[in-house]
Order: C-alpha cells, then sequence, then structure tokens
C-alpha cells in the first residue's frame, strides 16, 4: 500500500486529503503541526528550523512514499532536496488563464504576501504587464477555518470575509487563488458574498501530481491516520464538528 504523509499546521491538509482520496486510493498519514500554527505568521528562518525538523521526524516515524506540504507557506519559502516532497503552490496560471480583465488576486498567509519568494515566483510566470496581482494577508481568514468559526458562527465569519475582503475586490477582480489550504473550506462563504468572482483551489491540482508520483499502487482502500502536535483533545473536537470521527494522537514534536 501506498503510503503518504500530508502535514500542514492545522486543518488545511483536509482539503488536500479530500482531493486525494477522490482519484487514488493510499494510506494517509496526516499531521496537524498544531503546536507551531500559525506557520503564516513564521519568519523564515523560524520556517525553515519547524519545517526541517518535521520532514525529518515524518520520514523516521512513518517511511512514507511521498510527503504532501499542505501548506503555500512553507512550499515557496523553504528550500527542499528531498524528492519525496510534493508542495503546494498558489494557482496562479490557472487563475490567469481563467480571468477576463487580467486582475486576480492571490489569498495567502502574512508571511507569503509580504515575502521575496512569493514575488520571485510570481515573477516566473512572465504575465503580461496589463495583467495585475493583488497580494492579500489573509489570515484572519486562515484563523476562522482553524477555530471552527466558520462553522459554528457564520454571521461573525461573514463579517470578516467582508471586511477582509470588500474594498480589494472591487479592483475589477474576477479570479482569486486560494493560496491556503485553509481557504478551501471558505469557498462557499465566499462564493455566497463575492459571486462574480471565480475561487481557484489549489487541491486538485496538487492530488493530480500525487497520482502522477504513485508507482506500482496496489492499494485497494483509503485509510487514515491523524496526528496532532497540539491540544489532542481540542483537534478531535475540532473534527468532529467536520464529521470526522478519526482517532487522533499525539505526536510530539
Amino acid at each position: 500500500m501506498v503510503r503518504i504523509v500530508v502535514f500542514d499546521s492545522g486543518l488545511g491538509s483536509l482539503s488536500i486529503i479530500t482531493a486525494i482520496q477522490k482519484i487514488c486510493k493510499s494510506e494517509i498519514i496526516y499531521f496537524a503541526d498544531q503546536k507551531n500554527f500559525p506557520y503564516g505568521k513564521k519568519s523564515k528562518k523560524e520556517l525553515e528550523l519547524i519545517i526541517k525538523k518535521t520532514l525529518n521526524l515524518l520520514e523516521e516515524k512513518f517511511f512514507p512514499d511521498l510527503i504532501v506540504m499542505a501548506s503555500n507557506t512553507p512550499s515557496l519559502m523553504v528550500k527542499t532536496k528531498n524528492k519525496k516532497i510534493i508542495k503546494v503552490y498558489p494557482p496562479l496560471r490557472e487563475a490567469m488563464n481563467l480571468s477576463k480583465t487580467k486582475n486576480i488576486a492571490l489569498f495567502g498567509t502574512k508571511t507569503v504576501v509580504a515575502s521575496k519568494s512569493l514575488s520571485i515566483y510570481i515573477k516566473k510566470f512572465n504575465f503580461p504587464k496589463d495583467s495585475k496581482i493583488y497580494k492579500i494577508n489573509s489570515s484572519l481568514l486562515v484563523n476562522l477555518v482553524e477555530s471552527n468559526k466558520f462553522i459554528t458562527n457564520k454571521s461573525i465569519s461573514r463579517k470578516i470575509i467582508k471586511k477582509t475582503l470588500n474594498n480589494i475586490l472591487k479592483n475589477k477582480i474576477d479570479v482569486a487563488t486560494l493560496s491556503s489550504t485553509h481557504l478551501s473550506f471558505l469557498k462557499p462563504l465566499l462564493e455566497l458574498e463575492f459571486p462574480k468572482v471565480t475561487f481557484v483551489d489549489p487541491s486538485d491540482i496538487v492530488a493530480h501530481k500525487v497520482l502522477v508520483n504513485i508507482k506500482n499502487n496496489n492499494s485497494k482502500k483509503n485509510t487514515i491516520k491523524i496526528f496532532t502536535s497540539g491540544n489532542v483533545k481540542q483537534f478531535q473536537n475540532n473534527l468532529i464538528k467536520l464529521g470526522i470521527r478519526n482517532k487522533v494522537n499525539f505526536l510530539s514534536t
């Protein structure tokens, strides 16, 4: 059976895991590194130390065939040489191809939108000069997901979404990238508030990368084991609210 480790700082991995399980059978180890949540407010040096330590731990404990770094923040900001790693990047090309105005928004964490790494990543695409990419700090929206408020308090969630995005999405923006895996959970609310904007989710793109990289896969069913470096009971309760009742185990980092 193919073993895939999927990790980020919390619930974001679930959007990637759901997409993977739709198109291939595998054993998934889901590690929510809540001890280090949020990745999006860490410095580059802090992230490098956290990710290096995490990758070593996951390799030594689980011997995975693939590791999905299910967060844009370390994917963009931390260089790795491990060939098993599949990173999650903002789906900019897909967004620009969909856009009629060529004005798109990139929703990312505070660290990412202010980073040199993101600027370098954007330059690689050589988009026409009349194209515009608006970088939007969406850390407050990430918190809505990790705290489960997007389920338990939709009224507050909608207010925060409006306050964060209302002015920016008036700039003829017709497409936005959900460049944090947490934000996939907010897609229904975002579409409700901004029906004229298309929101591009990177989950399916990553799932297809996983499928391409799986060799000699004889897995016949999907299985998942869940670990957290944070509060097990609290995380278990948050998962239950999402309809997930798998046992959560503690993993020390």
